[in-house]
């Protein structure tokens, strides 16, 4: 028979919760070392899911030649990364199940359309997927590419590497 005394409940008690203390500091000791520089709201799933998406929506306004071209498909990743970022819990949360949804192999499939994994996926691919969700009867789809394209187009825009161009000589400075 368990011995289930009050001393012993106490002491069982005392122990679980120093081992969530401990649990709770190493966390936040491993998170306060990360790297700043990683993404803040884009997993690993979702940050490969917009760098597949990133070259069939800029297409040529992306730099023609490496590694000019992966530095701005970075930059663009991180710059929509920041956008979530900066968007109501409610939006951030239906932006992350997206991804949820599209990371997973039968999402992919399914909804997309991509047979292959994101970071295999062809340009055309992908393209063909955004295009039948632009044109999509399902409203939903509609909207998910919708919030897709004005996250990948205003994070591409914003960045002084597309401003040359578009022929935009970049904001006026404001003379002190």
């Amino acid at each position: 028979m368990i011995d289930l005394s009050r001393r012993r409940l106490i002491k069982a008690g005392i122990a679980g919760g120093a081992l969530l203390a401990i649990a709770g500091g190493v966390a936040w000791f491993a998170r306060s070392v990360m790297d700043k520089s990683a993404p803040r709201t884009l997993d690993p799933d979702a940050s490969g899911i917009v760098r597949a998406i990133v070259p069939a929506m800029l297409s040529t306004a992306l730099p023609s030649r490496e590694p000019g071209r992966a530095i701005a498909i970075d930059e663009t990743v991180a710059a929509v990364d920041r956008a979530i970022a900066g968007l109501a819990p409610a939006s951030r949360a239906e932006i992350s199940q997206l991804f949820a949804l599209l990371a997973l192999a039968p999402g992919r499939r399914v909804f997309a359309g991509v047979a292959s994994p994101w970071a295999e996926a062809s340009e055309n691919e992908v393209d063909a997927f955004l295009r039948a969700w632009q044109s999509s009867g399902w409203a939903l789809k509609r909207t998910a590419y919708d919030a897709l394209h004005q996250l990948v187009i205003a994070a591409w825009y914003a960045n002084p590497r597309s401003w040359p161009t578009i022929g935009y000589p970049g904001p006026p400075s404001l003379a002190v």
